[in-house]
Formats: structure tokens, C-alpha cells, sequence
């Protein structure tokens, strides 16, 4: 007997395409890349028109007022971490490292990230020529155009992708956050330097790091991509 009511045969439950999964931390990748690329345009605008001097020179002035020899000495040294000279040296050693642990894709990750950090830095530069700030403190200005900060640009991608590489690798929270820090310390550290030593206008040091950061997720995405095929 029934109550009444007809008992359809079960049928299979309906089945739908996979979506891919994109993990939070690319996503949060992506939206910031958004945004980065957006600031990177309204500062690349301001500069070409010259909306933003007066900012830069208003900070400038502002910061140049808390200069001391000491920190000066500082600056003149830790600026050195964002330079070629000193990057290209540890990309290679690090690589190599790399390669020794069996991090083979770490390694190739790095080494791209950074020779298409050469090619934005100069190529970005030649698009916009903007002409250098007058240093501070005697420095003799680089010959190169000054927007945006290839030190800002080069120190974010080597420092934030070196980090990326190396917590994928460790399980240890506490660690993780330490190696975050310190890159984020020395990314910061090594931009102020610029606009302390009167070398780049602050609009290029925010130009270069909003550069990076487009830059840095292109390199993490695309490498997720290959890594599917």
C-alpha cells in the first residue's frame, strides 16, 4: 500500500562542470594586482602631467628635515639591497640553492621573476623619461630616467617572490610570519632609502612597487597555469 503519494525511482543527482579552485591567497593575488595596476596608472599619469610635484617635493622637503649623518650612512648602505649589483649575485646563488634541495621550479620562478624585472625597469623608464630629483647630501644623480624607482621595483620582487618560495616550503606559522617581515621590512627600508637620499621622488618609489606587484603575480600566476598542463 501506498499513502497516497508516488514514489518516483531515485534518480542520479544532477551533475554540473567542475569550477576550477582558485586558492584565497591568488585571489587576494589577483584583486591586488587590480588595484596595483590602478594606482600604477593614476601615478603614472599625475607624473607625466606634473599634478603630483608637489607632493613629491612637499615629502621630500619633509623628510629631508630629519636627516643625520648617521642615518645617512645608513641609508647610503642599505639602499644597496635593492640595486643590481647585489640582487643579480643572490638570485643566482639562491637559484642555485634551490636547484641542489630539488626546488627546481622555485629556482625558475626566481630567475624569471627577476630578468623580467630588468626588462620593466627599462622599459617603463624610457616610456615615461622623467627627469631625476636633485639628490641630497652630494650624491651624484644616476643617469638614468627616475620613474619609476627601479630599486623599489626590484627589491619587492626579489624579496616578497623569495618569500613566497620559501613558505610554500614550511609548516611552521610562526616562521612564516618571521620570513614575511622581514621581506616587508627590507622592501620598506630599501624604498624609503630612495626618497631619503633625495634620489627618487616618493610617486616613483609607490610607481615602482605597484609595478612589482603586478609583476610578482603575473610570474606566480602564470606558474600555476604550467603547472597544470
Amino acid at each position: 500500500m501506498t499513502d497516497g503519494t508516488e514514489t518516483k525511482a531515485s534518480e542520479p543527482a544532477a551533475t554540473h562542470p567542475p569550477v576550477p579552485a582558485i586558492g584565497l591567497t591568488l585571489l587576494t593575488g589577483i584583486v591586488s594586482a587590480i588595484i596595483a595596476l590602478v594606482i600604477f596608472a593614476w601615478l603614472a599619469n599625475d607624473a607625466l602631467r606634473g599634478e603630483i610635484w608637489l607632493f613629491d617635493n612637499q615629502l621630500r622637503a619633509e623628510i629631508y628635515k630629519y636627516s643625520s649623518p648617521a642615518l645617512t650612512y645608513f641609508m647610503g648602505n642599505i639602499t644597496a639591497l635593492g640595486s643590481g649589483p647585489v640582487l643579480t649575485p643572490l638570485t643566482a646563488c639562491i637559484a642555485l640553492i634551490f636547484v641542489l634541495v630539488g626546488w627546481r621550479r622555485s629556482a625558475i620562478l626566481l630567475a624569471v621573476t627577476m630578468l623580467g624585472v630588468v626588462l620593466l625597469n627599462v622599459m617603463l623608464k624610457l616610456s615615461f623619461q622623467r627627469a631625476r630629483p636633485t639628490p641630497f647630501f652630494g650624491i651624484p644623480a644616476p643617469e638614468t630616467y627616475s620613474f619609476p624607482s627601479g630599486h623599489a621595483l626590484a627589491s619587492f620582487c626579489f624579496y616578497s617572490m623569495l618569500a613566497v618560495l620559501i613558505t610554500i616550503h614550511i609548516r611552521s606559522l610562526a616562521l612564516r610570519i618571521l620570513i614575511w617581515a622581514t621581506a616587508v621590512l627590507l622592501i620598506a627600508v630599501v624604498g624609503f632609502s630612495r626618497i631619503y637620499l633625495g634620489i627618487h621622488y616618493p610617486s616613483d618609489v609607490l610607481a615602482g612597487y605597484s609595478a612589482a606587484m603586478v609583476w610578482v603575480v603575473v610570474v606566480i600566476f602564470g606558474g600555476r597555469l604550467l603547472r597544470r598542463r
